[in-house]
């Protein structure tokens, strides 16, 4: 039984391993704990997935809770996936979100089938700038 919480500490240490496990660690700065614990601390609304103690899954997210949530992160371990945890963790992430408030995301190129196949809609105008 997966437990989904928005209370979890998570270390940099065990979202890293996490990000590993999922892929996502291919375009994420793993090698950076820093960032990492940044990423953590500066990071509004987070929801974790666990198989008891492990973490099997994250989704995280900065907010205004009632516009917009941008969707930074979605992770869920490869031994768990096709299980609903990551739409869980996209649920649940919206079930703390005011009734109008929309999430938008930057999919990896492997997940645009599966973020269509949730629900979610194709916007072709994002644009990224980098320091």
């Amino acid at each position: 039984m997966i437990l989904y919480r928005d209370d979890a500490k998570v270390s940099a240490d065990e979202a890293i391993d996490l990000y590993i496990r999922s892929t996502l660690g291919e375009r994420r700065p793993i090698h950076s704990k820093p960032t990492f614990e940044a990423m953590l601390k500066n990071a509004n609304l987070t929801i974790t997935a666990w198989d008891r103690e492990k973490l099997v899954g994250i989704s995280r997210s900065l907010t205004d809770f009632e516009y917009v949530a941008y969707l930074a992160d979605l992770a869920v371990d490869q031994q768990y996936q096709r299980k609903g945890i990551g739409k869980e963790l996209i649920a649940q992430t919206q079930k703390r979100l005011g009734s109008s408030c929309m999430i938008v995301l930057l999919a990896a190129p492997k997940a645009n089938a599966y973020y269509e196949h949730i629900g979610f809609e194709h916007n072709p105008r994002a644009w990224t700038l980098k320091n």
